[in-house]
């Protein structure tokens, strides 16, 4: 027996549907992904904390949720632990499913992690809405259950995702320190495949006192700008020559620490498809991507300068200076659930990095 459930904006627009996943109320920031697969990957992205995602592809859940398998002690499927959103929004929930590797139905997935999902919504209208006003605050009702609507870029969501200790992975030949913003799985993946002894640490961590070959500021949640200890730390590391990688938040906290501002984006970039334009050529990739914040490339110093363009709207999708081995990425070259044109991007870190270690004798 289907129960009723609806879906409240901050701009009074009120859209009943039915419940799937947990039965509960949610409250967050609205915004929506084009993505037409990868759900399992992307209700696991840390960067979608404290999001009601809207999914605009039209049919969800029928193929079902893969079941659980680990590589080298993390996820070889999801991209973290748990569900990461504050809740889902879809036009039509499929209550079958059919996948050779599915171990359970998405509405299932949701109730062991206490998610509320809302389907038989006009996803194509409620897309518009948020194109035409930028992403709102949202909440999902259920059984009168209401609570206050909650902005989850006042918090800092990166200290609620990134792991309270250091993890050690592999024992390869580049020794690589990962900051742990709330990274994606699939970028420790990325860099195991790679033959590398990988130490992870939490955001606020001081990884300079560490002896490493390589930095790497992963993706994560929220605004950039509240991670000050992460901003700190780095401004020390650009001091150096040792090469640092950044992807999508990490992107972000190195403009700041570079000197530069970022912004909040209209209504964010997350999907699957996103074209992207290698800076000084005519070569353009696609992209997986899933950010709310943008570099704001004028505002940085004349020693860095923009390494992609989005081709949609024109904001920065990565940034690199000039002279020493330091570049980021806006879009996810690991992508999960996207296209894997630009992973690339990987081998290019870890060559600087060679390059490195041979020039210092290391």
């Amino acid at each position: 027996m289907s129960q009723t459930v609806k879906l409240v904006l901050e701009d009074g627009t009120e859209i009943q549907g039915e419940s799937f996943g947990a039965f509960t109320s949610a409250a967050g920031e609205v915004v929506f992904s084009t993505a037409m697969t990868g759900y399992p990957e992307n209700l696991t992205d840390p960067s979608f904390a404290g999001q009601i995602l809207v999914l605009t592809t039209p049919m969800v859940g029928n193929y079902g949720v893969p079941g659980e398998e680990l590589y080298e002690s993390i996820s070889r499927i999801f991209e973290s632990d748990k569900i990461h959103v504050a809740g889902l929004v879809v036009n039509y929930y499929s209550q079958e499913h059919s996948h050779w590797n599915a171990a359970k139905c998405l509405g299932d997935w949701l109730k062991e992690y206490n998610i509320p999902g809302i389907c038989g919504v006009d996803t194509r209208m409620l897309t518009k809405k948020l194109r035409e006003n930028g992403a709102l605050l949202g909440k999902i009702v259920a059984d009168g259950q209401d609570l206050p609507l909650h902005d989850p870029n006042l918090d800092n969501l990166v200290a609620q995702v990134s792991p309270a200790g250091v993890q050690h992975y592999g024992h390869g030949q580049h020794k690589i320190v990962l900051v742990d913003c709330g990274t994606k799985t699939n970028i420790l993946r990325c860099f195991l495949e790679r033959d590398v002894e990988l130490i992870r640490v939490p955001w606020d961590y001081d990884f300079t006192q560490l002896d490493y070959d390589g930095l790497f500021l992963s993706n994560g949640p929220g605004d950039p700008k509240l991670c000050e200890a992460t901003i700190g730390h780095l401004r020390k590391a650009l001091t150096q020559d040792k090469p640092i990688f950044g992807i999508c938040l990490g992107s972000q906290l190195m403009g700041l620490a570079a000197g530069g501002d970022t912004f909040k984006l209209k209504y964010g970039h997350r999907s699957h498809n996103q074209p992207v334009k290698l800076t000084g050529t005519q070569r353009c990739y696609i992209t997986s991507q899933n950010h709310g914040f943008a570099v704001d490339t004028a505002t940085l110093p004349a020693e860095w300068q923009m390494l992609f363009e989005n081709l949609n709207d024109g904001t920065c999708e990565g940034i690199k200076h000039q002279t020493k081995p330091f570049f980021s990425t806006q879009f996810h070259p690991e992508a999960a659930g996207g296209p894997e044109d630009t992973e690339f991007l990987f081998d290019d870190f870890l060559t600087a990095v060679a390059e490195y270690k041979s020039s210092a004798g290391r």
